[in-house]
């Protein structure tokens, strides 16, 4: 505590006081910085009044109280958590009457607010600036009367002096945080809107709160519509990650916030009956409701372990910033959830894909009489093209190839299910048309909305070299015969979509060195840059090109034709090759 070291400056003549005035005048006016302004008053006090503790409370008009702003001698805690009403201690009444207050000995006033038991005498003075109170000066002495009327009465002049620069740096401060708000608000807006990752924007936008408001506590709350309760999703408090428990909508102050739509403020937790108590030391909270398209998406909540801590200000900023938060935080969840999502069907393409493999016959299949290669490029990771080879009991070998009308995953499902039926029925020997019969029976048994299949199949036989056709709506094959493409008509309807439909078969007497080439409209129709399809021509012209090629490496030879072409394939596509031995 400082000693009081001199007895207060008494002015003998008039002309001296008035320069005294002038002095305090041209000081207070030398700043608008409110700290630095009010260290400037203490000094000028003390070189007139000695004190032993120093206090300028303002007045706040929301909350009808004095808070310490400046001190000298008082403890930490005490300007901390000091809140004085109006009315209430030398102080308050002081303020309450808008008159100076002196007590010679505090120890016979009932209004002393004991905060040293040492002090003796007590000087309160209000300040006042156009028409408002503005808070009062307050001195402490040890000594019993250790101020006099005449004390009284300048220190109530060095107010009436100091008001208005304190109203005015007030006013300024007030000022200069708006405008500091406004220009942070618009960097947020810019900021905010670009991160995506949530673990990137929460921290950014604790960071961002700290410098508006110095808040003790923060925590984004999510609304979870099926569970009727806010789940928890960033906190922080006093600087350190924390976890809260999840929390009933309707219920605690941010409960309300989201039920009601609108933004609550407690001044005072321990005298509102919703709050939710979290932590001993929290006195004041604010909840505003996040909102996205009219719909409440979450909770933006704040505390402080100080009474009425959150201002008018502070609403007016956090009520500006909410609706950047609530976009930002729904925007980086959607992509979290569909990043999330997105991994899950990677890891069951990845499963489908390995699964179709397993499906699908070897690259370079052995058939007796018959030079074999087959590849598939799937469009979109797995493919609806569907292929497979089957071992008749008479030594023949049925060559199934087709295509699932669509792409993707739920192409590739119902290739599954056209492939499974393929096995099935391929244990009973028949001809073409027969398995295209029985194949479109099962189709339609289990038929599947805007699915079909066209499919060829090709029945071989190594004696006779005799090939027997039936065709499902899948492009016919493009037969080559010393380096002629010859015209073979194998047509009909793809299966699933009609019942009780007949298929044709077409014979092709084969010769050693012919070659058969199956092939999905992901060939034919591959489009170049500026729109112009590939098409049969030009795959008959690289198959001639090629002909004297084994199948594999004519496959490879019409790939690299087609990515030369372009390297972008919009369809899947796939080449199944045969060359007569």
């Amino acid at each position: 505590m400082q000693a009081t070291r001199k007895a207060p400056v008494r002015f003998r003549e008039r002309s001296e006081l008035l320069d005294f005035l002038l002095e305090v005048s041209a000081a207070t006016a030398q700043t608008l910085d409110l700290d630095q302004l009010l260290g400037n008053v203490a000094e000028i006090v003390h070189r007139v009044l000695p004190y032993d503790l120093f206090a300028i409370l303002l007045y706040n008009e929301k909350r009808r109280d004095l808070r310490i702003r400046y001190a000298v001698g008082h403890r930490e805690d005490v300007v901390r958590s000091l809140s004085v009403p109006l009315g209430e201690g030398v102080t308050g009444a002081a303020a309450a009457r808008r008159e100076p207050v002196l007590v010679g000995d505090v120890r016979k006033d009932g209004r002393y607010l004991n905060t040293v038991d040492a002090v003796r005498t007590e000087l309160a003075v209000p300040m006042t600036a156009r028409g408002k109170l503005v808070g009062v000066i307050d001195l402490q002495s040890t000594r019993v009367d250790a101020y006099s009327e005449y004390d009284r009465t300048l220190l109530r002049l060095i107010a009436a002096r100091v008001a208005v620069a304190i109203d005015n740096a007030r006013l300024y401060l007030r000022v200069e945080r708006q405008n500091r708000t406004l220009k942070t608000l618009a960097n947020i807006s810019r900021e905010f809107s670009s991160i995506l990752d949530l673990n990137e924007l929460l921290p950014k936008i604790i960071e961002t709160m700290r410098e508006l408001i110095n808040y003790d506590a923060f925590s984004i709350l999510l609304v979870d519509h099926g569970g009727k309760a806010l789940k928890h999703l960033f906190s922080i408090r006093y600087d350190q990650r924390v976890n809260v428990d999840n929390i009933p909508i309707g219920k605690g102050i941010t409960g309300a916030a989201v039920e009601s739509r609108q933004v609550v403020r407690v001044d005072d937790t321990a005298k509102d009956p919703r709050y939710i108590a979290s932590h001993p030391d929290i006195r004041s909270e604010v909840a505003l409701p996040l909102i996205v398209q009219d719909r409440v998406v979450g909770v933006m909540d704040l505390e402080s372990d100080r009474v009425g801590f959150f201002t008018d200000d502070h609403v007016r900023t956090l009520t500006l910033l909410a609706p950047q938060v609530a976009s930002s935080v729904e925007n980086a969840r959607l992509y979290q959830e569909l990043a999330q999502r997105e991994r899950l069907m990677n890891e069951d393409l990845k499963a489908a894909r390995e699964l179709q493999s397993v499906l699908l016959p070897d690259a370079e299949p052995e058939i007796e009489g018959l030079d074999a290669a087959v590849r598939l490029r799937p469009a979109r990771g797995i493919s609806g093209d569907i292929y497979d080879i089957f071992e008749q009991p008479d030594g023949q070998t049925a060559i199934a190839f087709g295509d699932v009308s669509g792409k993707g995953a739920a192409a590739a499902l119902y290739g599954g299910l056209m492939s499974g039926l393929l096995r099935i029925l391929a244990r009973r020997p028949r001809r073409p048309a027969g398995w295209m019969r029985a194949l479109n029976e099962a189709l339609i048994e289990r038929k599947v909305e805007a699915r079909y299949v066209s499919l060829l199949v090709l029945l071989w036989n190594p004696k006779t070299r005799l090939m027997v056709m039936a065709n499902a709506g899948s492009l016919p094959p493009m037969i080559c015969r010393n380096g002629e493409v010859l015209k073979i008509r194998v047509e009909g309807l793809p299966l699933g979509l009609l019942e009780s439909r007949e298929y044709e078969e077409v014979e092709f007497q084969a010769q050693p060195g012919d070659i058969a080439v199956l092939y999905s409209d992901g060939i034919s129709d591959h489009m170049s840059a500026d729109g112009h399809e590939y098409g049969r021509g030009r795959l008959a012209q690289a198959v001639r090109a090629n002909s004297g090629k084994s199948a594999v490496d004519l496959i490879g030879a019409i790939f690299k034709d087609l990515d030369k072409y372009n390297t972008t394939a919009f369809d899947d596509q796939t080449i199944f090759a045969i060359k007569v031995k």
